[in-house]
């Protein structure tokens, strides 16, 4: 046994396995755990990334995760990363993420939330694997009764895209309900930032879903504005308010999650991972143009149908049982999302 940072005593006989960990939220995960002495294994069929994150995980910390390129519906290739085991851990980041496409192809995303999940699952159970933290959403509560959010609040997702995550929610209680199982829900708010290295960061494919990564493609002449949806809200510069995250300390959260597997016993927890201070629009445009040194340019259209006013997070229980906290400001965010934008214009595949 050793003690983690978090003064936490942890096995260390075997891997974690990280799916979907050559992702922007996976990625930077993968470097806090090898950071923290783990030996990681990525399971990715990177239809929504790049090895050259295996890379660059490498370049910073001096040490290279095991990749394994495969799908996570994939039951047999699966069956082979556990046999080569011993596998301690799972942390489950494979899913798609956008909303928008969720609605064009709900049937894509059941299957591969859904039934990716699933498979992992039974994988987990033929090899005796029973710890688990999954990456769920904040887009399980949809419109909330009220802000800030805590995870008592109703579960109502709006869209397809929060209703697998969901649907993985209650799959993963069942499991648990069963017994032996030890499952940890973090539903995060919205992660953006990159590593302050530089070295890895968001790498949408096509245009960005989502506010930051479109924000910083404008400061860098790749898109040539952007249209802030709604400046007639009730908040206190008419745009809408959200939580923001730096993706660092997200991945800090799932660390911590691991670690307490344990020390919260056999069950199924959620919980939030937020900063618990809400955000506009345009106070996010002008933290990125404090980062870039110029202005970004911008304009206010109408409402974008289904945007709540205002969302964030009570982050209390997390840092109660999970002893974790989010530390990062908004503009550390967006000068080390500036950073990855800036030294890789075109992503990775610049």
């Amino acid at each position: 046994m050793n003690a983690t940072r978090h003064g936490y005593a942890r096995s260390v006989a075997g891997q974690i396995l990280v799916t979907g960990g050559t992702g922007y939220i996976g990625s930077h995960t993968v470097v806090a755990l090898l950071e923290d002495g783990h030996d990681v294994v990525i399971v990715d069929d990177l239809s929504n990334s790049s090895e050259r994150a295996v890379d660059a995980i490498t370049s910073i910390t001096g040490r290279r995760p095991v990749f394994v390129r495969a799908d996570v519906c994939d039951a047999e290739r699966l069956d082979a990363v556990f046999a080569a085991g011993p596998v301690d851990a799972v942390l489950h980041f494979a899913a798609r993420k956008s909303v928008a496409e969720s609605v064009r192809d709900p049937d894509g995303y059941e299957r591969v939330n859904v039934g990716g999940l699933r498979t992992l699952v039974d994988t987990m159970q033929r090899h005796d694997v029973h710890r688990l933290v999954f990456s769920s959403s904040c887009t399980v509560y949809g419109e909330p009764d009220h802000v800030p959010v805590d995870e008592d609040a109703p579960l109502r997702a709006v869209n397809p895209y929060g209703e697998t995550k969901l649907a993985g929610e209650r799959l993963l209680g069942d499991v648990a309900a069963g017994g032996g199982w030890s499952v940890v829900l973090l539903r995060y708010f919205n992660p953006i930032g990159a590593h302050p290295s530089g070295a890895i960061g968001e790498d949408p494919h096509g245009i960005p879903d989502n506010l930051v990564p479109y924000v910083m493609q404008v400061a860098a002449g790749r898109l040539a504005h952007l249209s802030v949806y709604g400046g007639d809200y009730p908040t206190r510069d008419g745009t809408c308010i959200r939580d923001y995250l730096h993706v660092v300390d997200l991945a800090e959260g799932h660390l911590a999650a691991l670690d307490a597997l344990d020390r919260l016993g056999p069950g199924c927890r959620a919980f939030n991972l937020g900063t618990g201070v809400g955000t506009t629009v345009l106070e996010v445009v002008a933290a990125a143009e404090r980062a870039v040194g110029h202005p970004i340019p911008h304009r206010v259209v109408g409402r974008r149908p289904g945007d709540a006013a205002a969302v964030w997070a009570d982050p209390a229980r997390a840092e109660a049982e999970l002893g974790w906290r989010a530390r990062r400001d908004i503009d550390t965010m967006c000068a080390d999302h500036w950073r990855w934008q800036s030294s890789h214009p075109e992503g990775f595949t610049g």
